[in-house]
């Protein structure tokens, strides 16, 4: 891409990550109660995302050969487990994660 063709690409980045950050308090006002169907949305996505994210990390996982999914089960363990108890989602996320790299360099 030549400098003008970059430019160009990183200011329409720029203005699409500054339009989604921005549309939600241009389009709701805070004198307004949000509407019951944004308030639906912000209580399930959340769980849909991380249910989606799931199901993509184990769609190759296959239980009858290599490790067998030990490694991506045990990690999904320990991160359930510390979500329940610690109520910490990036906790949880970021030691699931370090447990399942523990396990495939050190042991699988």
């Amino acid at each position: 891409m030549s400098l003008p063709e970059q430019i160009a690409t990183i200011a329409i980045c720029i203005f699409g990550t500054m339009l989604t950050r921005f549309l939600p308090f241009l389009i709701f006002s805070s004198k307004k109660p949000t509407p019951k169907t944004v308030q639906y949305l912000g209580k399930a996505l959340p769980c849909a995302v991380f249910g989606l994210l799931v199901v993509y990390c184990l769609k190759h996982v296959s239980v009858f050969s290599g490790s067998h999914g030990i490694p991506e089960f045990i990690a999904i363990a320990v991160t359930a487990a510390l979500h329940l108890w610690k109520k910490q989602m990036l906790l949880s996320i970021a030691a699931g994660t370090v447990v399942y790299m523990l396990l495939l360099q050190l042991v699988f």
